[in-house]
Formats: C-alpha cells, structure tokens, sequence
C-alpha cells in the first residue's frame, strides 16, 4: 500500500522520467517514486519520496542514521559518505550519500543513492516537523548521467499553493 507524506508539496519531474505506482515497481512505502527508463540495463535509475512527521528537536543527522539503519536492515550493507546540512533552523535540510548492495534478479548490485532529508515546520505547532525523505538510486555507472537531473528536480519542491508551512 502507497503511504502517504506529512505535508502536500508540488514537483516537476526533468525530461526522461516517468511516475511509477510504488506497489508496482516494488517500493509500497513510498509516496511517489519515479523512474529512468534509459537507464535500465539491469537496474533503473529511480527517485524516491517518503516522510514522516517528527518532534522539531530530533536532529536531522538522527533522522539520516535512522534511514541508514533501515536500508542495512534490508540490505545487510550500507557505507555512509559524505553529508552536508543547509536550511534554516525553522527547515533544514540534510544530503547523505550511501552505498550499499541489493539483489535484482536474484544477482548482487552495487548502488549509490543520494539521500535528502528536508524539514518543514509545522505552521500549527511549533514542536513538530515533517521530514520529506527524497533519495535518488542508482548504480556508480548510472549515478553521473542522473545526478544533475535529481539536482533540478529537487530544486522544483516546494509546499502546494495555498498550504501554509
């Protein structure tokens, strides 16, 4: 079942990526995932979103650990990269990079995914946040054909019109 995110927001996607519905593609926690068709040699690129709502004094870095622990669990690897932070104290926001090991077909792959972790605070109570969880994955070869798209996608979320932050 499709799960839903903590705050509606709007998006566009860059030329060559198509929605897919979660369930079918395999990822029912997901809200919305989307996919590369050109790059589907044995693993297509994906991007996806998930959220949560949590208390605004959890720290963005427990919540990327949490995401890290969660992907190991399933995937029994993860190597954590390079993170970065940026935002404001009111919505932050959280890069980190990952690799870790997945079986497609049955085979072991090598994939990378950028994870974003961005906050929004809650306009009816300053206690809570939501935390949108935005990951591009793909494999080290597919990663520098997508990384520049996932970059512009990300620039175009933002709050739907009309919904108070």
């Amino acid at each position: 079942m499709v799960t839903t995110i903590p705050v509606p927001i709007q998006f566009s996607l860059p030329d060559g990526w198509r929605s897919a519905p979660p369930d079918e593609v395999g990822v029912p926690e997901a809200a919305f995932v989307a996919l590369h068709p050109a790059t589907s040699q044995g693993f297509t690129a994906n991007i996806t979103i998930t959220g949560e709502e949590r208390s605004a004094d959890v720290p963005l870095e427990d919540i990327a650990a949490d995401a890290a622990a969660k992907l190991e669990a399933a995937t029994g690897m993860v190597q954590i990269g390079r993170q970065s932070t940026m935002g404001s104290p009111e919505n932050p926001a959280l890069t980190q990079a990952v690799r870790t090991r997945i079986k497609v077909n049955g085979e072991p792959r090598d994939v990378v995914q950028l994870q974003v972790f961005l906050g929004m605070q809650n306009a009816d109570d300053a206690s809570r946040r939501a935390v949108l969880h935005i990951a591009l994955t793909a494999t080290p070869e597919q990663f520098e054909k997508v990384i520049g798209d996932f970059q512009k996608f990300l620039k175009t979320i933002k709050p739907e019109q009309g919904v108070a932050q």
